[in-house]
């Protein structure tokens, strides 16, 4: 008999394999849920957390708090609810400042639940299938004209481009290493699939509906992938297709130009007429936020302070009025305005934490590195760790392949045995076939087989 996480004593986790498994089915189902439905996310995240508990003993999460992967997020949010002590501000306020925190705190709990777990792939390809269904429908809905169901805007079903973007990359990227193993591997055809569908994802951010944040993470990823690839010549290699491909997408696409130009035009507005374009609002978040951080440099103002910070005022020198905001549209922002040097520094030790526990061969740490990269770039233009669907994303994607990189301490019965076999000679690559070459050509360091 060992405790339960809670505490409380019960039996050894791994008199639970049923239970195991349906955890892992509901954290595959969350995968699902991400890039479609906030209140779906938010329902699965209960009944997942309520069905791994029973599962999970006091000596597995002490283990992976013991990490840094899994104990550097604590201490974020440790901070976080210290820095509620020192807000002047309602109570309120401060659990609203504080709930932007707490998903943190589900990353051990998602890294003892997948450590060594062959089921990490559920996740991974219920995020795929799902965004290929989303990728479909957004082509659908840019080039069919007379549809009664327009979604939320032209190209974007559910939720805003910012998010539909950044969940393009994030599988296109992933895409461009299977292409890269496969091809290596003399699978022609299911390199050149995966090249057609990356490329889809890719398009579709360029000409559809673009992000200009996601344009700045694919800046940072293309050399990134050729230099993880192929060394430093694959690095200047990539970064040259990628020129090549970028100047292809900005002769072809009157839309991604006026996006990238327009930043210039919108601050310039801004500041002459004082119009609130996104670009000068930016700017002048920013800038209102640099002098928050000011006011407390090395504690913080305290956890739920920004909307109080970040109010509205009227200039006395011009007697205009500033544009107030609760989101300083920078995630580093966020934390220094609350937490000061103490909270940035500990986010960013998270990250290299993370960038750390996905430093190692095979396509599950690249996806991982590639969620943790697009997280910190986001980061810097957006509060990407306190919003709800990047956030998420940051924490399913580091707990679950995380779990999968980290060695295997012991068996879980329920796991499936062995790596899936490889496709025939006469394989003819299917959207189903190509999830599993996917899963069978990957050899991850650190992944146990189940017995």
């Amino acid at each position: 008999m060992t405790d339960s996480a809670m505490g409380g004593p019960r039996t050894n986790s791994f008199d639970h394999p049923g239970l195991a498994r349906v955890a892992d089915g509901v954290a595959a189902a969350v995968a699902v849920s991400l890039p479609w439905s906030t209140s779906a996310t938010g329902i699965l995240v209960a009944v997942w957390f309520v069905t791994l508990l029973p599962t999970l003993d006091t000596a597995r999460m002490r283990r992976e708090i013991a990490t840094p992967a899994g104990g550097a997020p604590l201490i974020l949010v440790a901070i976080a609810a210290l820095g509620m002590t020192w807000a002047d501000v309602g109570m309120s306020q401060r659990l609203d400042g504080f709930g932007g925190f707490l998903k943190l705190l589900f990353i051990p709990f998602l890294l003892a639940q997948f450590r060594g777990s062959t089921r990490g792939w559920w996740v991974i390809f219920g995020f795929f299938g799902t965004s290929v269904a989303l990728l479909v429908l957004s082509w659908g809905l840019a080039l069919i004209p007379g549809l009664p169901w327009r979604g939320k805007m032209v190209g974007v079903p559910v939720k805003d481009y910012i998010a539909q973007s950044g969940v393009f990359a994030l599988c296109a990227f992933a895409l461009l290493y299977c292409a890269t193993e496969a091809w290596l591997r003399r699978r022609r055809q299911l390199a050149l699939a995966a090249v057609l569908v990356a490329a889809a994802f890719i398009a579709n951010i360029a000409l559809v509906e673009t992000g200009r944040t996601t344009l700045a993470t694919i800046a940072v990823l293309v050399p990134l992938f050729g230099l993880r690839r192929f060394g430093w010549r694959g690095m200047a290699v990539a970064g040259v297709v990628g020129c090549v491909l970028a100047g292809v997408f900005w002769m072809s696409s009157p839309y991604l130009r006026v996006r990238v130009t327009n930043v210039v035009e919108e601050v310039n507005l801004y500041r002459t007429e004082h119009l609130g374009t996104s670009s000068g609002l930016r700017l002048e978040f920013w800038r209102n936020s640099v002098d928050a951080i000011s006011k407390a440099p090395i504690l913080g103002n305290g956890t739920g302070s920004i909307p109080e910070q970040l109010q509205s005022t009227i200039s006395r020198e011009t007697g205009v009025a500033s544009f107030g905001t609760v989101n300083p549209h920078s995630e580093v922002f966020v934390v220094a305005i609350q937490l000061g040097l103490i909270g940035t520094i500990a986010l960013f030790v998270m990250w290299i934490a993370h960038l750390l526990l996905f430093r190692g061969d095979g396509l599950i740490s690249w996806i991982g590195l590639v969620a943790v990269v697009q997280n910190m770039v986001g980061s810097l233009f957006n509060s990407h760790l306190s919003d709800f669907t990047q956030g998420w994303i940051y924490v399913f994607a580091v707990g679950a392949l995380g779990g999968m990189v980290l060695p295997q301490a012991a068996p879980r019965p329920a796991d499936v045995a062995g790596p899936l076999p490889a496709p025939p000679t006469d394989w003819r690559p299917t959207p189903g076939k190509l999830l599993s070459s996917v899963a069978s050509m990957t050899k991850e360091r650190g992944v146990g087989r189940a017995t």
